[in-house]
């Protein structure tokens, strides 16, 4: 954990650099589907699009963003860095623009958007479908095994011909499609909507008596999907390295270490809630459900937009007990070893703080599945008085801690301050918890000391740079 946070610049030094970006490529009509958005952007009308680029394929910006202005007449902005993840859709930075609409390009995680007109191509990475054919039929021997394929999306658009090889040997296995957007209206018995994927499960048991085989390479991807559908046991093949192997991955390990977080959460007296998307449909929506979460079960909470966070920013807050994290479902499983302070997921908050929902196996990675409405929804509990709480014991600390919900304050009182006598007059002062821990710390950065320091004229002071000034080696006088 010490170098998370410092370090001598040792490995700095001694890293090696490659190229700063790769080699434009050939084919940019196939691989970006140049003929697709040509047609988006003139069916739609717009006259400003952003197109938001990975690193890994930033080569190619300039070029296609040259061609669709040829095809289209309209204005193309590429966007720089994204404010989060590289998956989500960045609306914030496409409205700073102007623009009208969006074309993400590359891997994407499928959330929903509520803004702006998006169109996902996420370029046409190459397989091996006779290889990968062949590694299914080595990992399924059994041609009656009911197997459901998921893919990364970028291997998207080879899954109808790995379908038409498959299916005629195998009469159980399920192909899963892409959706990009919300599909309109329930979904049928059986049906599976989650990650942007969906798909038909007939098999009597459901989801469970089925197993999960996944195109693509190790990622963030594939653990949501094996925490989520935990009970399926999952076999992948790589493109990459052209191998199929079956994922030894502990769930059970993982989902341990999950739980261990959520005690951590029932410890904490103020949590911070880091804001890990502005794109995502419905995140102002449960960052006020955590609010009202944490406010019953009586923990303070701050709202911190910190952009990508890193065991550095997060460490300036050292009042904070532990954080929990708003972002798509792939970013918001964040390993958080290296932290100083831990970082749940809304789901492992609710579990904290809400009584009512109690661990039934089913790990939710999306937080919409938590708001009102939503499949998963949970309402609080009715606040129980003091006298009548049933005692917790924490399973970290050993101490004693009061697992009930609070009684809702008063209308009058704002929820974010705590009144207290400030001296014999009894007048009243506003205390919050940031302040009441920086009074406890020994250190509290420079203090002003006002009407302490005497009054003096500006002088000049030193020259040069740091390595050598130009008073080196002569007296101050």
């Amino acid at each position: 954990m010490a170098t998370a946070f410092s370090s001598d610049g040792e490995a700095a030094l001694r890293r090696e650099l490659g190229p700063a970006a790769a080699a434009p490529r050939g084919d940019l009509d196939g691989f970006y589907e140049m003929g697709r958005a040509a047609a988006f952007v003139r069916g739609g009308g717009f006259r400003k699009v952003a197109l938001q680029f990975p690193d890994e394929l930033l080569a190619d910006a300039a070029a296609v963003a040259a061609r669709l202005e040829a095809a289209t007449g309209a204005e193309m902005y590429v966007l720089g860095d994204t404010t989060y993840g590289s998956c989500c859709v960045d609306e914030v930075a496409a409205e700073h623009a102007g623009a009208e609409a969006m074309l993400h390009y590359g891997p994407a995680c499928l959330s929903p958007c509520g803004k702006l007109p998006v169109l996902h191509i996420f370029g046409r990475q190459p397989l091996d479908i006779g290889r990968c054919a062949e590694a299914f039929r080595e990992l399924y021997p059994d041609r009656q095994s009911p197997v459901v394929v998921l893919s990364d999306v970028v291997y998207a658009h080879a899954m109808g011909e790995l379908e038409q090889q498959l299916c005629p040997e195998y009469p159980n296995i399920i192909f899963s499609r892409v959706v990009c957007g919300e599909p309109p209206g329930p979904a049928p018995p059986g049906e599976v909507r989650q990650f942007g994927r969906q798909f038909l499960v007939e098999a009597p048991g459901g989801l469970q008596d089925c197993a999960m085989f996944y195109v693509g390479a190790e990622g963030l991807a594939l653990t949501s999907f094996m925490l989520t559908w935990n009970c399926c046991p999952f076999s992948s093949f790589n493109p990459a390295t052209g191998c199929g192997r079956r994922e030894t991955l502990n769930v059970n390990r993982a989902l341990m270490r999950r739980l261990y977080l959520v005690e951590r959460a029932r410890d904490a007296r103020v949590v911070g809630i880091l804001v890990g998307t502005l794109g995502v449909a419905g995140y102002l929506a449960v960052l006020q459900h955590l609010r009202e979460l944490l406010r019953q079960a009586g923990k303070r909470s701050y709202t911190l937009a910190v952009g990508k966070p890193n065991p550095a920013k997060l460490a300036n807050f050292l009042e904070v007990d532990i954080f929990v994290l708003v972002a798509c479902t792939q970013n918001s499983l964040l390993d958080s070893s290296d932290f100083y302070r831990p970082v749940v997921t809304p789901y492992e908050l609710e579990l904290a703080c809400n009584p009512a929902r109690q661990w039934t196996g089913n790990y939710l990675t999306d937080f919409r599945d938590l708001l009102p409405g939503a499949c998963a929804h949970i309402e609080l509990p009715l606040a129980v008085p003091a006298a009548e709480a049933v005692p917790d014991i924490s399973l970290i600390t050993g101490e004693m801690r009061t697992a009930r919900l609070c009684d809702s304050p008063a209308p009058q009182l704002p929820p974010s301050t705590t009144l207290a006598c400030r001296n014999q007059t009894r007048a009243l002062a506003e205390i919050s918890p940031a302040a009441s821990f920086l009074e406890s710390r020994s250190w509290r950065g420079l203090e002003q000391q006002l009407g302490q320091t005497p009054v003096s004229k500006a002088v000049q002071g030193r020259r040069g740079v740091a390595i050598a000034y130009e008073d080196e080696g002569r007296k101050q006088p």
